[in-house]
């Protein structure tokens, strides 16, 4: 974990959830959710929640882990929920997870997730170190931080293999 003087609040201080309906101009040739559509959400989110825990502007800088699992129709109640998992100097992980609810029974049947990495940045667009960081306080949270510290390995790696 960061060990500096940054105050700290919790993953819950900055959870996001969106609600969205699939409408026509939502979908593919094939009648589904088109999967570029379902990004832009995701990325919305997840700089939604970025900027609650940070206070600040910010962008994407890389997505990992973009899981389609199933598909979505005209009408179905999509719900996307964000949470931060890691904190670093000028950079945060937010988890993404998307849902789509049953108009009949309320239950949600998880659709895709991925992880954002967002940055912090100032009005001229450069790097600027978040103002606040995270403290893991449950063992899913935890488990969510040392993901990230995987994750950040295997995007450095990957870079440093030129892909």
């Amino acid at each position: 974990m960061v060990s500096d003087d940054r105050k700290i609040k919790s993953v819950k201080d900055s959870l996001t959830e969106c609600m969205r309906i699939v409408k026509y101009e939502d979908i593919n040739g094939g009648s589904r959710l088109f999967g570029g559509r379902l990004m832009q959400w995701m990325d919305e989110t997840a700089g939604i929640c970025a900027m609650r825990h940070s206070g600040s502007l910010i962008t994407t800088a890389a997505v990992d882990n973009l899981q389609f699992k199933k598909g979505a129709c005209i009408g179905d109640i999509i719900l996307l929920s964000a949470k931060v998992t890691y904190v670093g100097n000028t950079s945060m992980e937010i988890r993404v997870d998307v849902y789509m609810e049953e108009k009949e029974t309320g239950l949600r049947h998880a659709i895709n997730r991925a992880y954002f990495t967002e940055v912090c940045i100032s009005k001229d667009g450069t790097p600027i170190t978040v103002k606040y960081t995270i403290k893991p306080e449950t063992m899913s949270e935890q488990a969510e931080w040392e993901g990230a510290l995987k994750r950040i390995e295997m995007r450095k790696e990957r870079r440093k293999n030129g892909y």
